[in-house]
This record gives C-alpha cells, structure tokens and sequence, in this order.
C-alpha cells in the first residue's frame, strides 16, 4: 500500500490529467529520482569557483558532484588519492610531477578535456595573477585590484598561493600529457591536486564568459552533474551530465535548498519537503530516527572546530591572556553537553591520519582544563577586566552560538569579560572596522599530511595572516621547511615546534574538537554519508534504483 503524505496528496490534487504531478518515489520508476537537500548555507562568497570559495559549505556542493581534478579524494574511504581526469602519476624529481590525462573526458559544454585546459587552470590569468613561487612571504588581498569585470577577485591569488606557494608553472607536453613545475621540492603536490581548488575548467568557457561572476555563476566542468540554475543565497540546482566519463549519473537533479533554521530543516523533512536534512545538533537526531521511514547518518570528520585569536587587540597582544583562555575551556564538558559525546578532542591540530606518514606528533595534547592555572596567569598579564570582543555567527557551525556561550561563561569563571557580537556573514567577521577579539573557525585536513591544516591554514599565507589576525615569524619560517624539505624528520620536528608555537607559546587559536556531522535523510534511499561534508552522488553511492 501506498502511503501519501498531505503535501503529495495535494500535488495529485493540484494535477490535471495530462500532467499528472507524481511523488518522487513513484517519477523513479519510469525516470531517475531528483532529491532536494536542505542545507544551512550554499556557499559564502556567492560564487562556484572553488579557489574562491574555500569553506565547508562550498565542498558540500562542490564536490564530488560538478568540479573534479586529476586526482580525485576518496571520499566514500580513506579520503586519499584515487585516479581521476589523471588515470596515472609518476615523478620526474623533487619538484616535478608528470601525469597522463584520461582521454575522452568530455567537460559540461561538449569540449574534450586536454592539456590546454589542465595548463590554464593553473594559469597567472586563473589564479596566481602576478605572484612569484616563493614561499614564507604573505599575500594580502589589498595588493591586489581587479581591473576589468573578467579579472579573478582580489583574493584568489593569495589562496593560489596558500594552496602551491611554490608552483612555477604546468608543462603541456602532449595532448594528454602535463608536467608540474615546482620552484622548489614538495613532498605533498600529489596531496594539492586533490585539495579543494585543484580543480580542472574548461578553457573555451572561460575565454568566452563576459564577466568572472557569470563564469563563477555556471563552471563548465568534468562533473557528473552540472549546474542547471543558481540564486545565490536560495538555491543550487544540478542535472546529470550524461556524457559523464564515469558512467550515466543516477539522478536527474540535486537541488540545494538554503534553509538556516535547523527547526525548518527538520520539519521539511520529516513532511516530505526535503529528501535530506544536513548539519543536524545531535538533541534532532532522536526526532528524526523515532519517526518511521527516516534515519540519521553520522560520523566524525577530517574537519576541527577552532577558536581564532586576533592579536592586533590590545588585551589579546599579551600571549598570556591568550593561555588563560585555551585552559578556561572544559572541552569534555562541551562534548557532552552539546554532542553528547558523539565526538572527540583531537591531540591538538592533528589528525589520525598523519600515523600513516609517521608524522603525527605522540603525546601532544589540547591545553589541560585549569581554571586555577587561567586566573594566574591573568593575574600575570595584569588584566583588568576590559571587555574582549567575540564575534559569532548563528550555527553557521553545528551549535556555534549555544558554545559560544558556553565559552563565554567559562571565561567569565576566570575572570575574563568576553563579549559576543553576533554578524550575519563571514564578511562582517573578518571586517578590519572595529575592534577584533576571538573568532569562530575550522581547520580540515586536505592533503592527509601536517601541511593542512598548520601551513595552509596559520601559515605566512593561511587565511589567518592574511586577514591580520596573528603571525609568528619563527612559525612561518618553519612553515618553509614544511613545503620544502623532504626529509621526513626534519619536517616532523618542524610540526612539533609549530605546535608548541601556535597552541602553547603563543597561541593563535584554541582547538575545541573533532567536528562531526550528521544528516537525516529518507531510509529507503540507501545512501552513504561520507567522513566529510562532501555528500557524494555518484553511481557508486547510489544503490536506490526506485
């Protein structure tokens, strides 16, 4: 028997003969499904540019599903390296890398993928604007500016830069054939072909796109989806691209719907609305799995959540301040109230993948909860209680504002008088007017090595220092042995001196824990979530047939 829900019924209701409106479930049997996926937020920077849009959000949307690279991440396993436009790699020396491009692979508008456009997508003009391969020297948006409407943002290429701070360029050799050219060794530039941002575009496409925003608007690229319509701020709707070198794409369309309240989240879902239900707070999760015909999928991420300090705040200049706050915080406290111990407080900024490599850093912890220990050393930097600024969005993050309150009630046991200011967006987060304090953020590991996220994300060109928040001269020296040197004990003992640096001496920011995420969904779709906030809808992870 089959049971309609109020809103099917109606739309059989709505229906004329000749069109007869049919819920999914019943459309598959003679087409593929569609799925609508409500999510919190689509992208931040308005764009599907992914060296633009650098966020968790954007590799939900972004990946696997439209942009691809020539090595692709295993994101249903061990989130390594898999072949993708690149059927195989192999290295020439330290600073070079060669790789056979798949043939055949068509992109979005018809085009076969060459080495051209494997070669542009690296380009000065895509990328890198006029910045020169060297490492240890930071690149800030401001010594940048757009000249026409077809030139890249301002910020792009200093994320080029924070991504391979030392590629000199990418060789075409033959038609299928490409070299990366390092200006110095690299021990992780097959990790940076499959971090976000490595991503292969059609050249044609771009050279015939009036404006960088209608390029970033509609990306031709290798996916097995590509972008049917996008409103920023709305929605994001991709249909299958049956020329897709892997296979005929399972569904007809995904649409990402821009829901902000987890309560409206929910609700579509369990009334039929949505098919999927993302960024859930674990006290949802029991709604949703006491109602028949739904489940949750959960697991814990290569993704940390973080507390980002701002040194150019006159109380917060003083390291001492900054140690008094990592060790205000009862992290486990957090965990359980708020996850309900469904995730875990990470050895610092370090994940469990780095054993892998031997590079993971035995012993290291979070800083101990010592609320005794924070009071004196307030007491040493000569504190006087003078407010600090918490700027805070609303869940953006899974429970970010619940602990951020939290946070700022543990402070306030020490002493210390933190003040949230909440801001709708990460453009008024990062804005230099005013006055900074602390700052909600992630950290992910993306090339399963040490270099994500301390270098790529607090070194001389992370988003930390180019946003003026803190630098460290000693840690962005190290930072050059990390992207250079490929002695592996060498680098081992530059990653634990720059976590002493960046998490003890003086700190840039707080690990709090291991993100997590969790997605109701339909039960009878059979899909997997992945470690990752990438949701894939390939074949492979598409079992549901109607």
């Amino acid at each position: 028997m089959i049971t309609l829900n109020r809103r099917h019924a109606l739309g059989l209701m709505g229906a004329t003969a000749g069109s007869l409106i049919l819920p999914g479930y019943l459309r598959a049997q003679t087409q593929r499904p569609s799925i609508t996926i409500a999510v919190q937020k689509i992208t931040n920077n308005n764009t599907l540019d992914p060296w633009n849009e650098q966020s968790n959000v954007g590799e939900r949307v972004l990946y696997p599903n439209l942009w691809e690279g020539l090595i692709l991440r295993d994101w249903m396993g061990d989130q390594g390296p898999v072949p993708g436009l690149a059927t195989e790699w192999h290295r020439i020396d330290d600073k070079t890398l060669e790789l056979k491009l798949r043939p055949g692979v068509k992109f979005h508008n018809g085009d076969e993928m060459t080495a051209e456009d494997v070669a542009f997508s690296f380009s000065q003009e895509r990328v890198f604007g006029n910045t020169e391969p060297a490492g240890g020297k930071t690149i800030f948006a401001e010594n940048f500016k757009p000249e026409t409407a077809k030139d890249i943002p301002a910020n792009v290429p200093g994320i080029g830069r924070r991504k391979w701070p030392s590629l000199a360029g990418v060789e075409i050799v033959d038609k299928y054939t490409v070299r990366f050219h390092n200006a110095t060794p690299d021990v992780t530039l097959e990790g940076r072909l499959y971090a976000g941002g490595s991503q292969i575009l059609n050249r044609r496409a771009w050279d015939e796109a009036a404006t960088y925003a209608d390029w970033a608007a509609k990306p031709i690229t290798t996916g097995p989806y590509m972008v049917e319509d996008y409103r920023p701020d709305v929605s994001l709707t991709l249909v299958a691209f049956d020329d897709y070198w892997g296979g005929r794409p399972p569904l007809e369309r995904i649409t990402f719907v821009e829901v902000p309240e987890v309560a409206s989240r929910v609700n579509g879902l369990l009334s039929g609305e949505y098919d999927f239900a993302c960024d859930l707070p674990p006290d949802q999760i029991g709604n949703v799995q006491k109602t028949d015909g739904f489940e949750v999928q959960n697991s814990t991420i290569w993704n940390h959540r973080l507390s980002v300090f701002n040194t150019q705040n006159e109380i917060l200049a003083d390291p001492l301040v900054r140690r008094a706050m990592t060790h205000a915080i009862d992290r486990q406290a957090i965990v359980q109230a708020l996850w309900g111990g469904m995730t875990n407080i990470p050895a610092g900024l370090q994940f469990e993948s780095f054993r892998s490599s031997d590079m993971f850093i035995e012993g290291w912890a979070v800083p101990e909860y010592n609320p005794q220990l924070a009071r004196d050393l307030l007491k040493q930097a000569g504190y006087k209680g003078d407010a600090i600024p918490f700027r805070l969005l609303n869940n953006y993050y899974t429970n970010q504002t619940s602990n951020g309150q939290i946070m700022v009630e543990m402070w306030k046991q020490i002493g210390l008088n933190v003040e949230i200011e909440m801001k709708e967006n990460w453009g008024q987060i990062h804005d230099p007017a005013g006055i900074k304090g602390v700052r909600d953020w992630s950290a992910s590991n993306t090339i399963n090595d040490p270099i994500t996220p301390m270098v790529v994300q607090f070194g001389p060109n992370g988003e930390v220092q180019q946003k003026k928040d803190w630098s460290n001269a000693e840690l962005n020296e190290l930072s050059v042995v990390m992207e250079t040197s490929t002695d592996r004990a060498k680098r081992k003992k530059a990653i634990a001196r720059m976590l002493e640096i960046a998490e003890r001496e003086d700190p840039a920011y707080q690990v709090l824990h291991q993100n997590a995420v969790f997605t109701g969904m339909r039960s009878d779709l059979n899909w997997k979530a992945a470690p990752a906030f990438a949701m894939d809808f390939r074949a492979s992870n598409w079992p549901h047939n109607g």
